[in-house]
C-alpha cells in the first residue's frame, strides 16, 4: 500500500523533518479558507493520485496567486495518463497546494528494508528530480547506498555516511540529521517498506526542504 504526497509529507514532519509548506484540499472551494497559510507569491499546484509521472502528464502546475483559482478547478476532475497509471488514466480528487522555492541544487534520498541483508538501507544521489533508475544506469558513480543494521536509533556517524554525497553546509546538515532521523524513525515505528523524497532540494536561501515524498507500507 502507498500514500499520498501529502500524507507523506505529514507524517514525516511529525517526526521532524523539513518539508515544504503547503495543504491539501478535497475540493476547489477549500482553496479559499486556506490559502493565507502560504506566503509566497509562487504556488505549486499538485495532483494527488498514486502514480508516479505527474508532472509530465500535467499534474504539477506553477501559478501565480491569481492564476491559482482558475488552475485548481481546471485541475479537480482532470484525468492523468502516466506510465504507471495505464490507458484509463486516474481521476484526480484531491489538490496539494504548496509555496514555490528558487531551487539551487536537487537531491535524491530514500530508505527501505533490504530483504536480502535485513538492514536498512539508504539510498543517497546529487541527481534528484529525476528517475533514480535510470541514473543507477546511467550514472552509477553518481548514487551512494548505506546500509544499517536494524536499531533503535541512528547514530551521528551513521547519518554522516548517508548524507556525505551531497557536500553540505552547517546548517544544512542539522536539517539533513533530522530529516534521515525523521525517515528512519518512521521506517520502524510505521512498518514502512520504503520512504523516497524525490526531490530534497537547497533553496537560493541555503536551506534545505523536501519537496516530494512517497512512502509506502
Amino acid at each position: 500500500m502507498n500514500i499520498h504526497e501529502y500524507q507523506a509529507k505529514e507524517i514525516l514532519k511529525d517526526f521532524g523533518a523539513p518539508v515544504s509548506n503547503g495543504f491539501v484540499i478535497f475540493n476547489p472551494q477549500e482553496l479559499v479558507k486556506n490559502l493565507n497559510k502560504l506566503k509566497s507569491e509562487k504556488l505549486v499546484v499538485k495532483a494527488q493520485i498514486h502514480a508516479g509521472g505527474r508532472g509530465k502528464a500535467g499534474g504539477v502546475k506553477l501559478v501565480g496567486r491569481p492564476e491559482i483559482f482558475s488552475e485548481v478547478k481546471k485541475m479537480f476532475g482532470k484525468v492523468l495518463v502516466t506510465h504507471q497509471t495505464g490507458p484509463q488514466g486516474k481521476k484526480v480528487k484531491k489538490v496539494y497546494i504548496q509555496e514555490a522555492y528558487d531551487i539551487e541544487k536537487e537531491f535524491y534520498l530514500s530508505c527501505l528494508v533490504d530483504r536480502e541483508s535485513s538492514k536498512i538501507a539508504f539510498i543517497s544521489s546529487t541527481e534528484g528530480g529525476v528517475d533514480i533508475e535510470s541514473v543507477a544506469k546511467n550514472n552509477p558513480e553518481k548514487i551512494l547506498t548505506t546500509k544499517i543494521d536494524l536499531k533503535e536509533s541512528l547514530t551521528h556517524e551513521d547519518i554522516q555516511k548517508i548524507i556525505k554525497i551531497f557536500s553540505l553546509d552547517i546548517n544544512q546538515k542539522k536539517d539533513a540529521e533530522n530529516l534521515v532521523n525523521a525517515m528512519f524513525n518512521t521506517l520502524i515505528s510505521k512498518d514502512a517498506s520504503l520512504i523516497e523524497i524525490n526531490p530534497l532540494v537547497i533553496t537560493k536561501q541555503k536551506k534545505l526542504i523536501c519537496l516530494d515524498a512517497k512512502m509506502n507500507f
